[in-house]
C-alpha cells in the first residue's frame, strides 16, 4: 500500500499543473517585455481578493536625473479620471441634487442642444453626439498650452455641429465628461478639484491622488515622455485646465486600488448605482454598447471585466477589475510610447488562475 501511495504521489508531482497561481517571475517577465531597465518606466500592482500578488516598478521615473521608477510614483492617469467623475455625479443623484434623465440645459442654461434632449446619462455613456473638443482641428499644440475656465472651454466646442442625435450612436467623447465636471461645479458651488479632494480622496485615504497641476510641487511625480522618431523626448505641455473632469487626475497604483476597492464594496456609491454604472448602455435602436458610466465593460478570456485606460501627454495607464475573481490590476507608464494595456490584461489572466 505504501509503495502504491508513493507511486501516486510521484505521478501527481510529475503532472503539469496549469492551475498553479502565477509567481512573481511571470509578472516580472511581462514588465520586462515593455519596460527597459534604463528607459522610461512603469509601475504595476496586482491584487486578488485583498492579497497583493505583485507590486513592482521598472525603468526610470526621470531620465535626465537618473531616478529609478518605484511602485509609489505618481502618474497622470488620463481618462481613468472619468470613473471618478461618473461616481461624483451618481453621488449627487443619490443626494437628490440631480437626475440622470435631466436635460443638461437644466444646469447649463444656454447650451445649444439644437432641438434635442441631451441628458446627463448621454454624457456619462458617450452617446450625446456632442463634438469632442479633442477631435477638433482647432485643438492644436498652441491651444493646448492655454488656460481656460470651464465656461470658456465649453464655449470652445459648444457651437460645433453634433456628430449624431443623442442615443443614436456611441462615440468616445471628452466634451461630455468635461460638461459633467462643469455641472458638478455649478451644482455644488465648488471646483471639481476641491470637490473630489473633500468627497473622495480624503475620505478614502487616497493621500497621493491629485487634480493635475503643472506648477504645484507633487512629491514622487514621475516625469512624462514621448517619442519623436527614434528619440525619447519630454512630453509637450498641456494646460491641466483642459482635461478637467475628462482626464486631469494624478494618482498611484496603490491609491487606484483603494479607489476600486471602495467603489466595488459600495463605500462610494450604492449597490444599485454601481450596478447602473457597470451595465452596458443600450442605444435607441436596442443595440448594446460596451460602456457604462465611466467604465468599459467586457469579457477577458471568459471573465467579466470592468476596466478603463488613460492616455494624456507623457503617460498611458491601464486598470482592470474582474468582479467574479476579485482581481485588480493597474499598470502605469510614463511614456506615450509604451502602452501598458496588453500586459495589464495578461496580468489579470495570470492572477485569476
Amino acid at each position: 500500500m505504501k509503495k502504491l501511495l508513493l507511486l501516486l504521489v510521484l505521478i501527481f508531482l510529475a503532472l503539469p499543473h496549469a492551475c498553479t497561481q502565477a509567481d512573481e517571475g511571470d509578472f516580472d517577465s511581462l514588465m520586462q517585455q515593455l519596460f527597459e531597465e534604463e528607459g522610461t518606466g512603469g509601475a504595476a500592482l496586482v491584487v486578488r481578493d485583498g492579497k497583493v500578488l505583485y507590486r513592482k516598478a521598472r525603468g526610470m521615473a526621470n531620465l535626465e536625473l537618473g531616478v529609478p521608477m518605484t511602485p509609489g510614483h505618481v502618474f497622470r492617469i488620463g481618462s481613468i479620471t472619468k470613473q471618478f467623475t461618473a461616481c461624483a455625479i451618481l453621488k449627487l443623484a443619490e443626494d437628490g441634487k440631480l437626475d440622470l434623465q435631466d436635460d443638461i440645459t437644466k444646469y447649463i442654461k444656454d447650451y445649444p442642444t439644437r432641438g434635442h434632449t441631451i441628458t446627463i446619462e448621454h454624457l456619462l455613456t458617450h452617446t450625446s453626439g456632442i463634438k469632442s473638443y479633442t477631435d477638433m482641428e482647432e485643438w492644436d499644440a498652441e491651444i493646448r498650452k492655454k488656460d481656460f475656465t470651464p465656461a470658456e472651454l465649453v464655449d470652445f466646442f459648444k457651437d460645433k455641429p453634433m456628430d449624431f442625435a443623442p442615443g443614436e450612436e456611441w462615440k468616445y467623447n471628452n466634451s461630455g465628461y468635461f460638461l459633467l465636471g462643469y455641472i458638478i461645479e455649478l451644482l455644488t458651488g465648488d471646483s471639481y478639484a476641491h470637490y473630489l479632494e473633500e468627497n473622495i480622496f480624503q475620505p478614502l485615504g487616497m493621500e497621493n491622488s491629485y487634480y493635475g497641476s503643472t506648477t504645484k510641487i507633487i512629491k514622487g511625480r514621475a516625469d512624462g515622455y514621448a517619442r519623436a522618431g527614434e528619440q525619447t523626448v519630454n512630453a509637450e505641455f498641456l494646460s491641466m485646465t483642459q482635461p478637467h473632469a475628462a482626464g486631469a487626475l494624478l494618482s498611484t497604483v496603490d491609491d487606484l486600488y483603494l479607489w476600486y476597492s471602495a467603489v466595488m464594496n459600495h463605500k462610494v456609491i450604492s449597490k444599485d448605482k454601481l450596478k447602473q454604472a457597470t451595465t452596458p448602455f443600450v442605444l435607441n435602436d436596442g443595440e448594446e454598447t460596451n460602456y457604462g458610466y465611466g467604465w468599459s465593460l467586457g469579457d477577458l478570456e471568459g471573465s467579466p471585466s470592468i476596466s478603463h485606460g488613460g492616455g494624456i501627454n507623457g503617460y498611458l495607464t491601464a486598470s482592470i477589475y474582474l468582479p467574479e475573481e476579485k482581481v485588480f490590476v493597474a499598470v502605469f507608464s510614463n511614456c506615450t510610447c509604451k502602452d501598458p494595456g496588453g500586459i495589464a490584461s495578461r496580468m489579470a489572466v495570470l492572477a485569476r488562475e
